[in-house]
C-alpha cells in the first residue's frame, strides 16, 4: 500500500460513518493520477494556500477598506478564522478535518477588493450580475494556473458553492438544493456566520462604531458578553444538536440561532450600512467605475486575450477588478485619473 492508501484506511477506521471519504470523492472535473502520499482532500487544501488567489486575500477588505491599523481583519485572517472554527466543529463530529479546511480556505477567493461594497458594484457593471461565490469556483476551475485551475474534487467545489448566506439566509435547516451534499461543506456555512459576526463586532468596536453596551441585549445574554464567550456558545451548540441528530445534517438549536440571527442583523443596521460605511462605499463605487471604462479601453494591456476571444470584454473585465486587491485597484486608479505633477 502506498503512504496515501494507507491514511485512507486510517479515515474509515477513525472517521463518522456520515464523513466524506477521500477515496470516495466523486473525483476532479479532470481525471489526474493520485498523489502518492496525500490523500485527495489534502491536497486541494495544499492547492488552495499556494494559489495566487489565495494570497491576495491579505489585502483585501473584509469589513474596514484598507485598514492601516495593524489588528483589522483582512479577506485572509477572516478566512483563517473560519478554518480554526470550522476545523473544531468537525473534530469533535469526526467528520474530515482536512475537507473541511479545504472548504474554509477556499470559500472567499472570488472575493472582490472593498469587501461587499465591491461586489455590489461589480455585481451592478457586470451583465447578468456577480456572485462572490460563482467568483471563487471560477478561480479554481478555470483563472488559476494560467488558465488550467486548480482542478479540485467535487465536494470541496461543492462546499464552497453553498456557503454563502447574504443579509436573510439561515445558516442551517436550508432545503437540500441550497444545502452542501457533505457535512464538511455544512460546517462552512454555519462557522463562516460565527467568525464574522463576532470578529465585526470586535473591529467595530477597536473602530469607533459601537462599545460594548450598543450591542442588543438579549442575544447577548444567550450567546456571552464576549467574542470568545460567544464563539464557545454557538460552536457547543452547533456540536451538541447536531450529535443530537445522528448527524443527519449540521444543526442549532431555536435559541441559538435566533441569537446569532439577531447578532447579524443588528450589525447590517449599525455597522454594515450605517452612514460612515455607506460614505465609503460610495467611494468605492467610484473607483471601480472609472476602472471597469478604463480596462475596457486598454484591454490589451490589462485583460486576458484569451478570456476575449471566448466569453467576451465583460467577463475578461470581471476577472480583471475582481481579482484585484484594495491597495492595486487605488493605485491603478490613481495612474488613470490623478494628474503626476511636474518635476522643476
Amino acid at each position: 500500500m502506498t503512504i496515501r492508501e494507507q491514511l485512507e484506511t486510517r479515515e474509515r477506521e477513525i472517521l463518522a460513518p456520515q464523513a466524506a471519504k477521500s477515496a470516495d470523492s466523486r473525483g476532479r472535473l479532470r481525471a489526474e493520477a493520485e498523489d502518492d502520499v496525500r490523500p485527495a482532500f489534502q491536497r486541494d487544501r495544499d492547492r488552495i494556500i499556494h494559489s495566487k488567489a489565495f494570497r491576495r486575500l491579505k489585502h483585501k477588505t473584509q469589513v474596514f477598506f484598507s485598514p492601516t491599523g495593524d489588528h483589522y481583519r483582512t479577506r485572509l485572517t477572516h478566512t483563517l478564522e473560519v478554518s480554526q472554527i470550522a476545523r473544531t466543529i468537525a473534530k469533535v463530529l469526526r467528520l474530515h478535518e482536512e475537507l473541511t479546511e479545504a472548504i474554509a480556505l477556499g470559500h472567499d477567493l472570488g472575493h472582490t477588493p472593498f469587501g461587499h461594497a465591491g461586489e455590489r458594484v461589480i455585481d451592478r457593471l457586470t451583465p447578468g450580475g456577480f456572485n462572490h461565490y460563482e467568483q471563487s469556483l471560477r478561480i479554481i476551475d478555470v483563472l488559476e494556473n494560467d488558465g488550467r485551475g486548480l482542478n479540485l474534487t467535487w465536494e470541496v467545489r461543492d462546499g464552497i458553492a453553498k456557503h454563502s448566506k447574504g443579509r436573510s439566509g439561515a445558516p442551517v435547516g436550508m432545503a437540500d438544493a441550497l444545502r452542501a451534499s457533505t457535512l464538511e461543506g455544512q460546517i462552512i456555512r454555519i462557522a463562516d456566520l460565527i467568525a464574522y459576526v463576532n470578529h465585526d463586532i470586535d473591529d467595530a468596536t477597536r473602530a469607533g462604531l459601537l462599545s460594548a453596551g450598543d450591542l442588543p441585549k438579549e442575544p447577548v445574554q444567550i450567546l456571552g458578553g464576549s467574542s470568545s464567550a460567544r464563539i464557545a456558545t454557538l460552536v457547543k451548540d452547533v456540536v451538541t444538536e447536531t450529535m443530537a441528530g445522528d448527524l443527519a445534517e449540521i444543526r442549532m438549536s431555536d435559541r441559538v440561532l435566533s441569537a446569532v440571527l439577531a447578532l447579524r442583523g443588528f450589525l447590517f443596521d449599525a455597522v454594515y450600512e450605517n452612514t460612515l460605511a455607506t460614505a465609503e462605499f460610495k467611494k468605492a463605487s467610484d473607483i471601480l467605475s472609472g476602472l471597469w471604462d478604463k480596462v475596457r479601453d486598454r484591454a490589451d494591456e490589462f485583460l486576458d486575450r484569451r478570456t476575449i476571444e471566448q466569453e467576451g470584454l465583460d467577463a475578461a473585465t470581471r476577472d480583471f477588478l475582481a481579482g484585484m486587491t484594495d491597495r492595486y485597484a487605488v493605485r491603478l486608479f490613481e495612474q488613470f485619473f490623478i494628474p503626476k505633477p511636474w518635476a522643476d
